[in-house]
């Protein structure tokens, strides 16, 4: 008996508690039964509301400590400042005090990006100086330090700082409920366990999505309900979520692209292009699996959480594909980042800023003064643009802010290059698509031939894999805008039926999803290559693992070897085939299967419950993978 209440309350590093594993599901069946019961008792009063909460708010405390260990210590801490601070601001408001107002929600900021960096920068930041000036700074973990102080034994290793699961998270979470009360968004929650609640709900506190206080605190007061097909609805999604993460994703990352991320020179250009492809149905079957459980698990308490992903590879360019991924995540930079550095209207102190930094860092990560220098100069070239040319002056500040935003998204990812440049080259392809958007096709392919006439001449000076790449993108939009140019000739002057026009317009929308999803999985390159990395180490693995991937991709291929290599894992290619197709059927089907999988009678339903499950159990790996997103 006491090594069963070990194997329970104890924190296992080796076994975080994860939505794919049966104790998390025994866990939750134990909080549901307990919170069921609560639920149950007596009419709804403030005092039956106040016990919900505070039971869902400790059941949670306990889940991330399974998860985290320790660390809990720091959501604590988080929690009660900002719940204080919060508390201030709405007290400053109401005396009319502004700058004091002002004061604590610098303070609250402070403190939360504060215990951000601190954890999950300590090795970028020590670089940076130590480079810069010629230092030989070593991380050393003040928390750690403290604690072996208290307990006298030496417990805790000061050498090295340990990223705690999620923070990245709830730390956004936070302070959007602390920026909301300062701009009287929401009003400040005035019991602490509700607080405690909001901001560490179990189903989406480690990996999103990010809840806005204004979206979830009206949630805190009301009563349970949940009709019988929100229920079938509620195990629909969980059901969707772990086939996601279990069938496609685990099964894609075991059989084929982990093999090929971790050893790129033992794989041909095929394979190197066929992993880089997978990973990114295996990061959206991840990430929208974990997303699709926590809006399952929630709804089932009565709890409902934003929508995270909207069918993201079927956008038609990159900046509808940042409306459709990581929706909380996009809302939140939009919100607190983009539209305070200036938006479309202005280039305020923050963007003159992060102006200096990016270039700082840039020359730091790659120690060349020439790439800081040139980012340093295209952005001064912008706003002196911007500041001569009024016409334009709006869309030069709107790109310049988006393109700010993306790389600190990326930076928000991971402190590394590779992150950076992923942030930087979604910031491009946005940029460039609202530049195309408004040419006229003229324009267009003028632009393309002449790119493709520069690629041409460069890869006959300097031949390099890198160039091959990109002369194989360049390509494929020169030859699909083409026969769209000349069709827009043929057809400029005709009146075309209605089902010509569909037609047509459906064939145009295809080929931009097509062209949006190969861009958006080129830079998932960067992405992946900067994950799951020792974070002393991040940064020249990460680089040496894309480059290599480049060379192999950019290489000449042996044709012969293409046929073996679909043959040899034939399984893995046809999983990610289904996959996309999958993903790409028409939004009203989904809708409709959903609704009728909800509408099902209980024993039925319960009957293909039992059969996903025993399905599911026939892909579970020895070695359960943790979800993609627990790391940032």
């Amino acid at each position: 008996m006491p090594d069963i209440l070990e194997h329970i309350f104890k924190y296992d590093p080796s076994s975080p508690l994860l939505f794919t594993q049966f104790y998390f599901w025994a866990f939750f069946a134990l909080v549901y039964a307990v919170f069921a019961f609560i639920v149950s008792i007596g009419k709804w009063s403030n005092g039956k509301r106040l016990m919900r909460n505070a039971f869902l708010f400790f059941a949670s405390l306990f889940f991330y400590y399974k998860t985290s260990g320790l660390f809990v210590l720091i959501l604590l801490f988080v929690t009660l400042s900002d719940y204080l601070i919060a508390r201030f601001i709405h007290l400053s408001h109401q005396r009319s005090h502004l700058h004091s107002a002002r004061f604590w929600l610098v303070v609250s900021v402070v403190i939360d990006l504060g215990l951000l960096a601190y954890f999950k920068y300590p090795y970028f930041l020590t670089n940076m100086l130590n480079d810069m000036f010629g230092l030989n700074l070593q991380v050393f973990d003040v928390f750690a330090w403290i604690g072996n102080g208290l307990s006298r034994e030496g417990r805790f290793s000061v050498d090295q700082i340990v990223l705690p699961v999620g923070i990245s998270f709830y730390v956004f979470q936070i302070i959007s409920y602390t920026a909301d009360v300062y701009h009287k968004r929401v009003e400040p929650v005035t019991n602490i366990l509700d607080f405690g609640f909001y901001v560490s709900f179990f189903p989406q506190l480690v990996a999103g999505p990010i809840v806005r206080a204004s979206e979830f605190v009206p949630q805190l007061y009301k009563p349970f309900a949940l009709s019988r097909r929100q229920m079938g609805m509620a195990v629909f999604w969980i059901l969707n979520g772990l086939g996601k993460k279990i069938i496609l994703s685990d099964f894609l990352a075991v059989n084929f692209i982990d093999r090929v991320f971790d050893n790129p020179l033992l794989y041909s250009g095929f394979e190197n292009l066929s992993a880089l492809f997978f990973y990114s149905l295996q990061v959206y079957a991840d990430f929208s699996g974990y997303t699709d459980i926590a809006i399952g698990v929630a709804m089932l308490m009565g709890f409902y959480l934003p929508k995270n992903f909207n069918s993201p590879y079927k956008a038609p360019n990159p900046h509808n594909f940042w409306k459709r991924w990581h929706i909380s995540l996009s809302r939140w930079l939009q919100t607190y980042l983009y539209i305070p550095l200036g938006g479309n209207r202005r280039a305020g102190f923050g963007t003159y800023f992060w102006i200096v930094v990016i270039s700082t860092i840039a020359i730091v990560l790659t120690g060349s003064w020439i790439v800081g220098t040139v980012i340093f100069s295209i952005a001064i070239v912008v706003v002196l643009v911007s500041i001569f040319n009024k016409e334009h002056r709006k869309k030069m500040y709107a790109n310049l802010n988006s393109f700010i935003t993306m790389l600190l998204g990326g930076l928000w990812h991971g402190a590394s290059w590779n992150f950076m440049i992923w942030g930087g080259l979604n910031g491009v392809g946005i940029i460039v698509y609202k530049f195309w958007r408004d040419m006229s096709w003229h324009w267009r392919m003028l632009l393309l031939t002449l790119l493709l006439a520069a690629d041409i001449a460069l890869l006959h000076l300097y031949p390099s894999p890198i160039l091959n790449v990109l002369s194989a993108f360049l390509w494929l939009v020169f030859a699909g805008s083409l026969i769209r140019y000349v069709n827009h000739l043929i057809t400029a002057h005709q009146t075309l039926s209605p089902r010509r026009q569909t037609f047509e317009a459906g064939l145009g929308n295809a080929w931009a999803v097509l062209l949006t999803f190969i861009f958006i999985t080129f830079t998932r390159l960067f992405f992946r290559s900067g994950s799951n990395l020792d974070p002393a180490t991040a940064n020249q693995e990460a680089w040496e693992t894309a480059v290599n991937m480049l060379t192999q991709i950019g290489s000449a291929w042996n044709t012969n070897t293409i046929l073996e290599v679909v043959l040899s894992y034939a399984n893995v290619y046809v999983f990610f085939v289904v996959g996309m197709i999958i993903h790409w059927m028409p939004d009203r089907f989904k809708r409709w299967y959903r609704l009728r999988f909800a509408a099902l009678p209980l024993p039925v339903m319960l009957v293909m419950v039992v059969l996903v499950v025993f399905v599911l159990y026939q892909f579970v790996s020895a070695d359960l993978q943790a979800f993609i997103y627990f790391q940032f």
